[in-house]
């Protein structure tokens, strides 16, 4: 099992399934393309045909594949490829990557002054991470989720994708985000957690999330290592 299977819970054909998503996402996988036959691309990934396949019925169901009977399985890119991670922006720099997390810390206490207003609690749930794309740590990151969505949150769940989380457990439905990507300094707190030293200078993303009702309900910053990813936002049709 990779380092990356390892810090998640996902099943694997959603790992493998995820993976692919994000490589069709970044081009590397374009449309049209043939994939290997299924028991050569099993054993690339290292894992089972029958896995195999449920991850592909997978892409199948988001429009993002064609089984052809006798022929093979082909890449439909549309461009909007959507899954799980579909608002995570930080890609490697050849693209792609399955994004991991390592939850350093949960803790609700009263939101920080220099954040925006969101959300009418006047306390939140901060959560810091260590970001992963495959094996390769890339960023960390501190998000405040407003107060009022949850008194307590589980913290062995908070792995994964947030959103997927906050949908499934919370009902919130992350429906838009506000990037805002420039430079900042590494956080002291972050000295033990990220590759580079606090007050080095690294890419960093300051996001507002709205809710399904068109609210403010989180707010977050991402420092990140942009020798090793890139902030990636796609628009349009091709």
């Amino acid at each position: 099992m990779s380092n990356a299977a390892a810090r998640t819970s996902l099943p694997r054909y959603v790992q493998i399934s995820e993976m692919l998503i994000r490589e069709i996402a970044a081009g590397a996988l374009v449309d049209g393309a043939r994939l290997p036959p299924e028991r050569d691309m099993a054993a690339s990934l290292g894992t089972s045909v029958g896995t195999l396949r449920k991850s592909l019925a997978d892409l199948e169901r988001k429009g993002l594949l064609e089984r052809v009977q006798g022929s093979g399985n082909y890449v439909r890119n549309k461009r909007t490829p959507e899954g799980i991670y579909a608002f995570f922006r930080l890609e490697k720099v050849k693209g792609g990557g399955l994004p991991t997390a390592r939850v350093l810390g949960v803790e609700r206490r009263a939101k920080p002054a220099d954040a925006p207003d969101f959300g009418p609690d006047r306390q939140g749930h901060r959560i810091r991470r260590q970001r992963f794309l495959d094996a390769d740590q890339i960023a960390v990151e501190e998000i405040w989720l407003d107060g009022s969505w949850a008194q307590t949150l589980d913290a062995a769940a908070l792995s994964e994708s947030l959103y997927h989380y906050y949908r499934r457990d919370l009902g919130l439905i992350v429906g838009r985000v506000e990037d805002r990507v420039g430079v900042a300094p590494v956080p002291d707190w972050a000295k033990d957690a990220f590759q580079h030293a606090p007050e080095t200078p690294v890419g960093f993303i300051e996001r507002v999330s709205w809710d399904q009702n068109g609210q403010r309900a989180e707010y977050s910053r991402t420092w990140y290592d942009y020798e090793k990813a890139r902030y990636v936002s796609r628009l349009g049709k091709g």
